[in-house]
């Protein structure tokens, strides 16, 4: 007989404790979402996720990622805007980044690659 298993996280976070920018946000992101039913996965602890999601290690460690409750996952700008949709307060900011993914997916990504070499040349993975 096989163990009850628990019911499934409205959806998943996978985010980069190594890098000290990304951390202090995703700190910030879980204290607002206190009580939404979403589960924080740490790369840095668990490089074993890269594979068990089929996604490069790196790739994982650059971007914020995000599964959502349909199973769909999503990256980058992407990412924050479905964590913003399901944040009290911020709803808004989701609203606003949606359709403008043209621009802040292209800037996240900018982003995302500066803060990356920032981190591979501090180190910190």
């Amino acid at each position: 007989m096989q163990a009850p298993q628990p019911p499934a996280s409205e959806a998943v976070v996978y985010y980069n404790s190594a890098c000290p920018v990304c951390d202090a946000g995703v700190r910030g992101q879980r204290e607002r979402m206190q009580g939404c039913d979403i589960e924080w996965r740490d790369v840095h602890a668990e490089p074993e996720l890269a594979a068990q999601l089929g996604i490069d290690i790196e790739r994982l460690r650059e971007r914020l990622h995000v599964r959502d409750a349909s199973g769909r996952m999503l990256s980058g700008d992407r990412a924050f805007a479905a964590l913003w949709a399901a944040t009290p307060g911020q709803r808004w900011m989701a609203r606003l980044v949606r359709p403008m993914h043209w621009l802040t997916g292209p800037l996240y990504k900018l982003v995302a690659r500066l803060l990356y070499r920032w981190n591979r040349r501090r180190g910190h993975w």
